[in-house]
């Protein structure tokens, strides 16, 4: 009798691909920034309503902070990291670094108060270095004392991609270009975390 075939494995149900941050069909095409035929990266709908498409809020947390996680492969393009929290009632300052040992290859800092105003400084620290800051933001200051917020942050082979709460809030031009390299994340100071989330885009 002929040997039995072996029954291939059942393949599990496809999770849904993440989205960043909502990528739903559009009758209108998507533009961002005002430049036509850009991807819609976060698309607002013909309505203006925001159309959430990344999986619901898993309650999970509290995550400790100060937050370290390490990528053991470095970080890479379409990876797409989304932190969930709230801004502490009296915070005067949080840290989000992208390290590579210790050089810092994003340093993503809002403040709450500088000089009485609210900023959102980034940049990077080779050595003992800082560069140059950059400050100019694409959308208002989008974080709240005492409020939630989703952050999420998208690699590409050129630029790191920030978006706060649906809106594109600012982006950085990789300036250690070893992204491969940049294998640790911290998160430090004055917020609290729910939860932080890698995936990959399609």
């Amino acid at each position: 009798m002929p040997p039995s075939q072996p029954i291939p494995p059942s393949q599990p149900s496809q999770p849904i691909p993440p989205s960043w941050p909502s990528q739903l069909p559009n009758p209108i095409p998507p533009s961002w920034h005002g430049n036509p035929g850009q991807p819609g990266w976060p698309n607002q709908g013909p309505t203006g309503v925001q159309q959430h498409s990344w999986p619901p809020v898993q309650p999970t947390g509290p995550v400790s902070v100060p937050y370290n996680r390490n990528f053991p492969r470095g970080i890479y393009d379409k990876l797409m990291l989304t932190i969930r929290g709230q801004v502490k009632p009296d915070a005067k300052m949080f840290t989000v670094n992208f390290l590579r040992g210790n050089d810092i290859a994003l340093h993503i800092n809002p403040r709450f108060n500088e000089g009485g105003k609210q900023v959102l400084v980034r940049n990077h620290k080779l050595g003992d270095q800082w560069g140059q800051e950059e400050r100019t933001l694409l959308a208002p200051f989008p974080f709240v004392a005492g409020q939630h917020f989703e952050m999420k942050i998208l690699c590409t082979i050129n630029e790191f991609k920030v978006a706060v709460n649906n809106t594109p809030v600012f982006e950085f031009k990789h300036r250690i270009r070893e992204v491969n390299q940049i294998d640790r994340l911290n998160i430090l100071h004055d917020v609290s975390l729910t939860s932080v989330d890698v995936d990959t885009l399609p």
